[in-house]
Parts: structure tokens; C-alpha cells; sequence
């Protein structure tokens, strides 16, 4: 599911393919939309094959997050210090875009699976660019520096108009999520989930794990959020991040995970609604077999002629409008 991967697959495939058939100069405009509404446009021309042009919008930002030429701040560190050579930033950027960078396809490495892992980086570019003031924040965490904002609230883009919120300390990083859902079903389940998602976090093999903790009210740390960010209808997620959760090559893994959260909660409601919909349907089937085996013929025996049957939705609609 893409839901659940950090990278877009589909401009993973494209650029794949772009790669084995390089030679072959073949025009490529292609435009697609990503989950929370994150746009992408990539280009290339017969003429230059080994170029393409990557644009991606981001979406759109609530007015107290901090952005600086339409991106988050530390999002240019980030792509150059992912990319290197490989990539070029072209300012401005397309017109409709946060971003457009130029991909030189000639400079990837030659070992295959420096190039492979090079690629996914690339097709990871939303969480690069969204996931740079976190892991900012995160990197001074690992290095046991003190943060300029020590204790002060930090709002970062999290999903269209909707942030999430960050208090940055010495020891620990404290991740705040307001949890919205539009659909009332989405939101009974969602903060059925989330209480659960908190006590299996009590268990023996978790102890590792961050601490979590789910409120329906915002917690303290959000004392100094805006109004229209504590409408949250799902409830709080607070994740407690400490030094260990952020050593090596854990940092990558949790600066993923906290970006792409909501997107994992809203994946497993929508797999829970589907299963308790696939229940209910072998459910009524039982129901009417049974009715079936109970059903009398005139004699008193068990009738073979007549049996109930599972209506479509047009014809229980046609047989309530009679």
C-alpha cells in the first residue's frame, strides 16, 4: 500500500524504467496526486534523456507553521545533503509547485545497488522535504545539543491546513497529533484504535518503543497551539521521543514514521471498516441459509420451493420506496 511506504512507488517505477531504458529517449509528462494531497509533474525530453524535471507541491500549509520559500525550513539542506550531485534545485521553482529539481541520471553510481538505493531516495523526496524541521529537531536530539526553542511549541505541516506540534527538549522530543477524520465511522474507529494503539504500547516486547499516550482533550503541551489546530475529533496522540529512538540509522525510521502517522491510523481504520463489513455480509448469509432450513410447507415438512435471498442495495432501495 502506498499509504504505508515512504516513498511514492509510482515515481519509483518511473524512475526505474527511466534507467533501464535510457537509450530508447522516450518523451515522458506525467502528472499524479499522492495521499494527503501531496502533487507530483515529472519531465523529460527526447533530447536529453539523462535529464528530468521534477516538480512536487506540497500541500496546502496552516498559517502557523514556518516556511520559507514555500518550503519547510531545513527542506533545500535536506534534498542536497540526500542527493548530492545528482540532483540540482532550479529557483524559481515551475509554476503551480513548491519544488521542481533537475535529476542528471548520468551521474548515479555505477554499482547497481548504490544506484537502487539512490532511487528510492529520490522517490522519497515527500518525506525529505516535509520531514526536514523534524528531523532538524531530531538530529539535535541524537547529538545531545541544546535547541534554540528548548520547551517552545513547534508547528510543522502535517496534512492540508493541519499541523502537528513538537516540543523540542535536551533529553526527550515531545510529538503532539490532533487526530481528524471527516467520516463519523472514520472517527469512532479511529479513536477506538488509538486507545488500543496506547495499551499495546504497555506490553513486554514494547518497551523500546517511544512512549505514547491518547487524550481526548489537548494535553498540556499544546497550551500555547492556536484555537482552529485543537479541533481535533479523534482525539491526541502524544509520542515522547528520547536519545535512543533517534541513534544511527533509527532517525531515518522515526522521522518516517511520525510523518507518515496519520496516514498509517487512517490505512488501519479503513482495513478494520472493511473486515467488520466482510463479517456482516457472511453474517446475513448465514442468517438467511438458516431462515432457509426453517422455513414450512403446508404439511408441516420443510419446503424446497421458496428461500430467502440477500437483496442488492437497488432492490432493498425499491422495496422500501414501495
Amino acid at each position: 500500500m502506498i499509504l504505508l511506504q515512504s516513498q511514492s512507488r509510482y515515481l519509483l517505477q518511473i524512475l526505474t524504467n527511466r534507467v533501464q531504458n535510457i537509450e530508447k529517449g522516450v518523451e515522458l509528462d506525467c502528472h499524479w496526486v499522492e495521499f494527503d494531497d501531496v502533487r507530483y509533474h515529472i519531465q523529460a525530453s527526447i533530447k536529453n534523456p539523462h535529464l528530468l524535471h521534477l516538480s512536487v507541491s506540497l500541500p496546502t500549509p496552516p498559517p502557523e507553521t514556518e516556511f520559507s520559500g514555500g518550503l519547510p525550513f531545513g527542506a533545500i539542506e535536506a534534498i542536497k545533503a540526500a542527493y548530492g550531485s545528482v540532483v540540482h534545485i532550479l529557483d524559481p521553482p515551475r509554476d503551480g509547485f513548491n519544488l521542481t529539481v533537475k535529476l542528471n541520471l548520468s551521474k548515479l553510481p555505477s554499482l547497481e545497488e548504490m544506484k537502487q538505493n539512490l532511487l528510492v531516495k529520490i522517490a522519497s523526496v515527500r518525506e525529505v522535504v516535509m520531514g526536514a524541521p523534524l528531523r532538524v529537531i531530531l538530529k539535535r536530539l541524537a547529538s545531545r545539543s541544546v535547541p534554540p526553542n528548548v520547551g517552545v511549541l513547534v508547528p510543522l505541516l502535517h496534512r492540508p491546513n493541519e499541523s502537528f506540534f513538537i516540543v523540542p527538549q535536551i533529553e526527550k522530543v515531545t510529538v503532539v497529533f490532533p487526530m481528524r477524520f471527516n467520516d463519523s465511522i472514520d472517527t469512532v474507529l479511529a479513536a477506538s484504535f488509538l486507545q488500543e494503539f496506547v495499551e499495546a504500547r504497555r506490553t513486554a516486547g514494547l518497551n523500546n518503543a517511544p512512549a505514547c499516550l491518547w487524550s481526548s482533550s489537548p494535553p498540556n503541551e499544546l497550551k500555547e497551539a492556536p484555537e482552529h489546530a485543537l479541533s481535533a475529533n479523534a482525539g491526541f496522540v502524544s509520542f515522547v521521543i528520547s536519545t535512543r529512538h533517534v541513534e544511527g540509522k533509527k532517525l531515518d525510521k522515526t522521522v518516517w514514521s511520525l510523518s507518515t502517522f496519520h496516514a498509517y491510523v487512517n490505512y488501519h481504520v479503513k482495513c478494520s471498516e472493511g473486515f467488520m463489513h466482510t463479517r456482516m455480509r457472511r453474517r446475513v448469509e448465514s442468517l438467511i441459509q438458516a431462515l432457509d432450513r426453517a422455513k414450512l410447507d403446508e404439511n408441516g415438512g420443510a419446503s424446497q420451493s421458496k428461500s430467502f435471498k440477500r437483496l442488492s442495495i437497488e432492490e432493498s432501495r425499491g422495496n422500501s420506496y414501495s
